[in-house]
């Protein structure tokens, strides 16, 4: 797919202020830090269309990106920030799910999880969230470049044992490096495939 066109189109704190349109939008989430930002960026060719911060919860609204004036990048506010009052965590909580269950435009989450980490609590428990309330998603590694081969492969089994312990089949997978672009045309292309459909 080639990106001609890319509009941020505003950040909200509420559904009811996101975008009145059709068009099939795709969100990426996931644990702060996790590098969505950077993933973001990549993916739109763009180096600072989404805000990176060395401080984790950097975003904190709903940010709409309209591409090719055909479709949405949504950028969630990421979990599991601790530096920050368990008031606006539950806000933040309750602004996201409500999102996601309410939004009938969104074809695809895209749940990213640390390649370099195993799977942590937090995201097991919002990929089962996702599940439970049949929520479409796929799940993209980031930060691949950090690993060596043998590492990345190790790191990865293990979290598709952890999520097998739970689902009897996982859903796609994306491997990604902001740096070195990696997994950037098998997202796009997994996009367009399912906005032709």
């Amino acid at each position: 797919m080639k990106l001609k066109s890319i509009e941020f189109v505003g950040s909200f704190e509420k559904l009811s202020q996101c975008p009145q349109s059709t068009f099939p939008e795709y969100a990426f989430i996931g644990r702060s830090n996790v590098g969505k930002s950077s993933l973001i960026n990549m993916l739109l060719g763009r180096k600072d269309i989404a805000r990176i911060s060395s401080t984790p919860g950097k975003t904190q609204t709903i940010n709409y990106y309209l591409i090719n004036e055909s479709w949405y990048l949504v950028d969630l506010p990421g979990y599991g920030y601790a530096r920050i009052s368990k008031v606006q965590r539950r806000r933040w909580k309750a602004m996201i799910d409500n999102f996601l269950k309410e939004r009938k435009q969104i074809y695809c989450v895209f749940s990213l999880l640390d390649s370099r980490h195993s799977l942590q609590q937090n995201d097991l428990e919002f990929i089962n969230w996702l599940g439970e309330n049949h929520i479409p998603f796929a799940i993209a590694y980031t930060k691949i470049d950090k690993l060596k081969p043998a590492e990345l492969e190790k790191n990865v089994e293990t979290i598709q044992q952890g999520l097998l312990e739970h689902w009897e089949s996982l859903p796609t997978e994306f491997l990604t490096s902001a740096n070195r672009t990696d997994g950037r045309e098998e997202i796009l292309k997994f996009i367009q495939e399912i906005n032709e459909n």
